[in-house]
Formats: C-alpha cells, structure tokens, sequence
C-alpha cells in the first residue's frame, strides 16, 4: 500500500456498500475523507464509525444528488474553497434498474444515466486536471462485471458500464506519463442494498455462486488502484467469465448474461 497517510480522498456513494468499506479503508491507512452521498444521516453514521475506530482523521460530510447537472461544479467549488487538494478520486455513486429497458420510466433511467456516465466523467475532468498540475493522484472508476457484454433486464445500466470501463482504461494509457493512475474496478454480485433499489428480487444460480462481501470487493478496488491497475475484476469466477466473454459471439454471450440476471418478471 502506498503512504497515503494525511492525504484527501473524495469517495461519492459513501452512504452504503462498496463505498462505505472503500472509506473505512482508506482512514484505516492515515487517509482524510470528504464523503458523499444524498443520504446526510448515513454520512454522519460513517463518519462517527471511522473517528471511534481509527481517531483524528479529518471527515468532511457533503450531502448531495450527484444525478444532478450543477453536482459536480457545487462540489469541486466547495472543496477548493475549503483549501483542499484531492489527491484520490473514488467514482462509487450509482445505482441500476431491473428492468425491461421498454417498461423502465425515461425519467427514472435519464437520472440514472446522468449519475453513471456523464456527472462520472464530469467530476473526472474536474479533479484530474488538479492531480495533474501536482503530478500526483489516483482515481478509481467502479464499474461492474456487466460491462463485458450486452446484458438484457440491465440493458442501460450494462451499456453504461462498458462506457465506464473503456473510459477509465483510455485515461490512464492517456496519464502514462504523468504520476497519476486511473483504475477500474468491476465487481460482480456485491452483498449490498444495490440488488433491492435496483428492483433485483430473485436469486439466480449465478448471483449465489458468484456473490462477494462489498469489504472484498472494496478492498481489491484499493489494491488495483495503488498497483496502477487498468481495470480489475474481484473474484475468480468474475475473473474468469469477463475473459471468456471476449471470446463469445455477442449473441451467446447476450444469453449466458440474460441467464445471468435472470427474468424481471
């Protein structure tokens, strides 16, 4: 693990999952936190939770719907003008839709759109043209084990995903020269409150074959980025279905996902 003691993270989605462990471990290395999230009484659950396990560690509570076009700019001002240099990015806030994408609300999936793809990217350029200027900074993007291939009832979410990844893999070869590491994480089934928000009821064959503590995956999030990963995937059976699926045509690899999911209905 990289010194990253008296540094700033910023972690979005914060309030629960991936990001909750995700913050947990970086203050358990020394690591100041801004954490965001909409939900404020979560934030401050944290933040409580890190101050009695770990002590002085400065904890800033921003309570904010990153779905929102003007998000990313309120929360870079803020920070600035707070005097703090973010010296690690962690893009965690989504969520997804268990759905049919004919059955699925525009407006419900616009939002989510927003929060996945463009407020990622966003905030991306944002921060890391600071983390260039200091030649110093990590970023990691977290995706998801859909983003390997088409994958009906997440059909946005999926396709979202795959944006993610490509997009964080191409930065990084673009930060080659610099001191500053784009990663991305792509987990697969994570215990968190994502299946239920996401409408995601019935537990296939593969969600209990493959199912992974939101900790784990946290904690080989963190690995990968500070070793200057591209992408990781945790887990050895997601490891080895996100190689197999580049080897499938897309029709088979469609279904096996589909499979995968499960039905909506």
């Amino acid at each position: 693990m990289i010194d990253i003691e008296g540094k700033y993270a910023l972690v979005t989605g914060a309030s629960s999952g991936i990001g909750w462990d995700m913050s947990k471990i970086l203050a358990g290395k020394g690591c100041n936190l801004i954490i965001v999230a909409r939900r404020e009484e979560k934030l401050k659950e944290l933040r409580k939770e890190i101050l009695e396990e770990y002590g002085k560690i400065d904890i800033k509570v921003f309570s904010l719907d990153l779905s929102l076009k003007e998000s990313p700019v309120t929360l870079y001002n803020q920070i600035k003008k707070s005097g703090i240099k973010i010296d690690i990015l962690i893009n965690n806030a989504g969520y997804g839709i268990h759905d049919y994408f004919i059955d699925i609300l525009w407006k419900k999936e616009e939002t989510m759109l927003n929060l996945l793809i463009m407020n990622l990217v966003h905030l991306t350029k944002l921060f890391v043209k600071d983390m260039v200027k200091k030649n110093y900074g990590f970023i990691l993007q977290v995706s998801s084990i859909g983003a390997f291939q088409p994958t009906p009832s997440y059909a946005t979410y999926a396709a979202a995903k795959s944006f993610v990844l490509n997009f964080g893999i191409a930065l990084n070869y673009e930060l080659r020269e610099t001191q500053v590491k784009c990663c991305v994480l792509c987990p697969g089934v994570t215990v968190t409150g994502f299946q239920e928000t996401a409408g995601h009821t019935n537990k296939t064959l593969f969600s209990r074959l493959t199912s992974m503590s939101s900790q784990k995956v946290a904690e080989t999030g963190i690995k990968g980025m500070f070793r200057g990963k591209d992408f990781v995937v945790p887990g050895t059976i997601n490891s080895i279905n996100s190689k197999f699926m580049r080897f499938l045509p897309r029709r088979w690899a469609t279904k096996l996902a589909a499979w995968a999911m499960g039905s909506p209905k």
